[in-house]
């Protein structure tokens, strides 16, 4: 039987990094060479290939042209491999798997994000699991020899995450990701477990690579006592044309004046708004209190239970899609990926 084919991107974070004999000092492998540092993957029977990024990248200087330059590497191998690995930093790893899952449309084969806290090169690594579950993972197929798993996802610390949907919970712990608002689509034991309902199926079976991220986007967290007046760039639409706001609870806001006034005008001008929830799971509801029932009258848009790293994603991808006022409100309005549940029961007039 054919061995089934992965392809290893490697964009450059931890788990790339070994230490140096001589110096201590840490530098990245070349992912070609793999097998001389994980031996363990001449066992495995898939057929191994890397890329390397040029230079490799820590996470946290990541942008939509590094997941424009994943994107592209996989859709130019896409019908040479069976599935694919991204090696990248964990810090900025659910910004980038959210916007590959937008990016891609149509995708039929997986597309696995992993990393680790430790350096591969280090003995109490969690590097070595990661990589080889996730090549696992990569090259599962089903008894028609079709992938598994046909959407872009997170492994690590023995579960998988659809990628939109989970977020870095942790800087030091190996379990350091979660997905507060839907269950994890494999755990990985003596066997790979599969949650087979969980998994996302796209109805388009050609691949659509939408690169068009319109980083005219702007995050705003509220606080109690937040001065508007301090913000009042972000509500500039010469600048913003799409702005997300974390809100408390399920979506609540205070009732200040200013804050009316400036997302009034925002959307007047043609701006968009996105209502997410800053707490750690849980939907927006608005309408549900009266101090969230100001969004509904104005236009802002319910998030219900995105990320902050979807919502942002989402945002910057929704605006490079389309300049259309009514088009841009109806994408973020629905699930186009699995990002969100829409909960019918939590309109509120």
């Amino acid at each position: 039987m054919t061995k089934p084919k992965v392809l290893l991107i490697y964009t450059g974070g931890t788990i790339g990094m070994i230490k140096a004999p001589e110096t201590g000092a840490l530098y990245p492998v070349d992912f070609q060479h793999i097998h001389e540092h994980v031996p363990e993957l001449m066992r495995l029977n898939v057929a191994l290939e890397a890329v390397n990024f040029h230079p490799t990248l820590d996470s946290s200087e990541m942008t939509p042209k590094d997941w424009i330059k994943i994107g592209t590497t996989i859709m130019e191998n896409y019908n040479q491999f069976d599935g694919f690995v991204v090696l990248h930093g964990s810090d900025t790893m659910a910004y980038s798997a959210s916007a590959l899952s937008f990016m891609l449309e149509g995708l039929q084969k997986p597309v696995i994000f992993t990393g680790s806290q430790l350096p591969i090169g280090t003995i109490r690594t969690d590097g070595k699991e990661n990589l080889i579950t996730a090549i696992e993972i990569a090259a599962e197929q089903n008894h028609d020899g079709l992938p598994l798993v046909r959407e872009v996802a997170v492994y690590f610390d023995y579960k998988l995450f659809r990628g939109n949907r989970c977020t870095k919970d942790s800087a030091e712990n190996f379990e350091a990701f979660r997905s507060p608002n839907y269950d994890v689509l494999a755990e990985a034991g003596v066997q790979i477990k599969y949650n087979l309902d969980r998994l996302y199926r796209s109805n388009i079976n050609k691949l659509i690579v939408k690169n068009n991220f319109n980083t005219k986007t702007a995050l705003l967290k509220l606080y109690p006592g937040i001065d508007f007046s301090t913000y009042q760039s972000l509500f500039d639409k010469n600048h913003v044309e799409g702005l997300v706001i974390e809100t408390f609870g399920s979506g609540n806001a205070p009732q200040d004046e200013k804050l009316r006034n400036l997302l009034m005008n925002f959307i007047n001008q043609g701006g968009v708004v996105l209502n997410i929830t800053q707490c750690n799971s849980g939907t927006v509801k608005q309408g549900l209190y009266a101090t969230s029932s100001m969004f509904n009258q104005l236009g802002v848009i319910s998030g219900y239970d995105l990320t902050t790293e979807a919502a942002v994603t989402k945002m910057m991808f929704v605006l490079g899609e389309t300049t259309n006022f009514e088009d841009r409100k109806a994408l973020l309005s629905q699930s186009i990926r699995g990002e969100m549940t829409i909960d019918r029961s939590s309109f509120f007039d």
